[in-house]
């Protein structure tokens, strides 16, 4: 038991000081918006903690990579993230109003994009999101993911866990992964957080309108 109390303090401290093996500590002023074209999808991705906009590990058809601070995942980092995808969004949709929008996050970044879900479903349409070991996502399948139990250190918004997508077309995937599932179990972190998903970063991958969960490997219809 005391083994197990000094590896939830040592992950929340990892959680909460942003340090990942083999990812530096990246803070980031406003992304520049990359001119894209109205035609096709319009694929916007968000990179987790000690990521940059230029070193996320998304791949595939991307237009715009989000860049914001990353070094402390926590509720002002995601708040941060948010507003420049919000910005950024708004913006493409303004200059091409008929074209889907396509956005992704994975670990931190799938928190801010779930949040942007959350605040935004209801003013925007014609998008859809793909959420990468989402430390806001609800179970079942499996528990809720890593901001349930450490909603108190990390705080507002990041914090908690929940399905309030409205009516926005939302993909899950979570592999074995205390990040986004407390029941994989605290020794998973970092190894199957950082190397489960290798062909989810591929933003080819997802098309524009999954609305699924992925668990263990395992497809799951969506419950929200």
């Amino acid at each position: 038991m005391q083994a197990r109390k000094i590896a939830a303090a040592s992950a929340g401290l990892l959680l909460t000081v942003g340090l990942t093996a083999a990812q530096g500590a990246t803070a980031q002023a406003a992304t520049t918006r990359v001119a894209a074209p109205c035609e096709g999808t319009y694929t916007i991705v968000v990179g987790g903690t000690g990521s940059s906009w230029d070193h996320d590990n998304f791949t595939g058809n991307i237009q715009q990579h989000v860049g914001y601070p990353t070094q402390i995942p926590n509720g002002a980092s995601t708040r941060a993230g948010v507003n420049e995808l919000n910005r950024l969004v708004r913006d493409q949709r303004a200059a091409c109003p008929d074209q889907h929008v396509k956005m992704a996050g994975y670990s931190l970044g799938a928190g801010v994009v779930h949040v942007w879900v959350t605040e935004n479903w209801q003013t925007f349409g014609n998008v859809n999101a793909i959420l990468v070991a989402d430390p806001k996502r609800q179970g079942p399948p499996g528990a809720n993911g890593g901001a349930v139990p450490f909603g108190g250190i990390i705080g507002a918004p990041l914090a908690g866990a929940d399905r309030f997508f409205g009516n926005i077309p939302v993909k899950t995937i979570c592999h074995w992964d205390y990040v986004c599932d407390e029941s994989a179990g605290i020794w998973t972190y970092p190894a199957n957080h950082m190397n489960d998903y290798p062909q989810d970063f591929n933003m080819d991958h997802h098309n524009d309108s999954a609305n699924e969960q992925w668990y263990n490997g395992a497809w799951y219809p969506a419950s929200w």
